[in-house]
């Protein structure tokens, strides 16, 4: 159960950040235009890349043992430097959002606009594949749970965003609400980074 939670937690402070993905699902939960259907695409791309980065690594680890140390790293630069641009993004404020941008899409171009901004984005990538890879090594013969974990937190948080998306329309209609998010996400992002910085 502890590795399961630290998944969930994990994957879903990965996730929180309002990039072009969750703005995309934003959009659409604000629009109720096919939700559902954008929603489990972003959650179960999430599971496949989660899937890879949580047993690939540990194959990719026995045959390179560098590997694992470059990825922590790599990682731990990736969310100091994201965390910073975060911070920066609170700091001076102008965050905004319009739902109402773009005319209506079929089922297909929803669908096919989601898988574009998930597997073509190298962040995603860097989240699923490489961090919570890296991450899941530390729970050994639990990293299986862990991973489950993380999966649950995607279609937690995609359904969660895609379906609640109408309540937080006045929210994000503030300026400071975007800039207290941002802080936040500054703020995990850098917490991440210390937790995988000081296990290696």
């Amino acid at each position: 159960m502890q590795a399961i939670l630290a998944g969930f937690f994990t994957g879903l402070s990965l996730i929180l950040a309002i990039g072009a993905q969750n703005a995309f699902v934003l959009r659409q939960g604000l629009k109720r235009s096919h939700v559902f259907a954008v929603a489990l695409t972003c959650a179960l791309s999430d599971a496949i890349l989660i899937s890879v980065g949580v047993f690939a690594s540990a194959k990719v680890s026995n045959a390179f043992p560098l590997a694992l140390p470059i990825m922590r790293w790599g990682g731990v630069a990736f969310l100091v430097v994201y965390g910073a641009r975060a911070a920066l993004s609170a700091y001076r404020g102008g965050g905004h959002l319009d739902p109402a941008d773009g005319k209506a899409q079929s089922l297909a171009a929803a669908v096919i606009t989601c898988l574009a901004l998930t597997w073509l984005n190298p962040h995603v990538y860097l989240d699923t594949v490489v961090l919570i890879g890296a991450i899941s090594a530390d729970f050994g013969p639990d990293r299986g749970d862990f991973a489950i974990g993380a999966v649950m937190a995607s279609f937690v948080f995609f359904f969660t965003l895609a379906y609640g998306a109408r309540l937080l329309a006045p929210v994000f209609a503030r300026e400071v609400s975007w800039r207290v998010l941002d802080g936040l996400i500054a703020l995990v992002m850098w917490a991440i980074a210390f937790k995988l910085a000081s296990g290696i």
